[in-house]
């Protein structure tokens, strides 16, 4: 007698992957980053398995020579946008031109070709509450 799961496709071996290699908050290609004061407003039995998958992705990988990691809020804005500071931590410096009008150089000493377009990375104030400050019930998230 056949399972009756025996016609479903077979899941996902690498399901975790799945789900950060589509657009979501905080992933990227090398990193998910998970804001500390949203994760400590989830409720209690969230918390609780979260910090057993922590738990045991440390007691697998805790041997590794880990590094400190610096997290900066950012996001991809115009360099037109950006003041001096954002555009330095960015890789980006203005100057004038020799004819008085602004151009956009990168690290490289490069002019920037269509500056009203380029869009870099570039660091913001930080949007998410904090461990500590209020934050909002959360919303049921759709089933996968």
């Amino acid at each position: 007698m056949a399972r009756p799961d025996a016609a479903r496709p077979p899941r996902s071996t690498t399901p975790l992957a799945d789900y950060l290699d589509r657009p979501a908050p905080g992933a990227g290609p090398d990193y998910l980053v998970v804001p500390r004061g949203i994760a400590e407003a989830m409720p209690l039995r969230w918390q609780q398995v979260f910090a057993g998958l922590l738990a045991d992705l440390h007691d697998a990988y805790g041997h590794l020579d880990w590094p400190d990691y610096r997290v900066v809020p950012s996001r991809w804005e115009l360099l037109r946008d950006l003041d001096e500071e954002q555009l330095a931590a960015a890789g980006y410096v203005a100057d004038l031109d020799p004819e008085g009008g602004l151009e956009y150089r990168d690290a490289t000493g490069e002019v920037v070709a269509d500056p009203a377009h380029h869009r870099a990375l570039a660091p913001v104030e930080e949007t998410l509450p904090r461990p500590g400050d209020e934050v909002p019930p959360p919303r049921p998230a759709p089933a996968l």
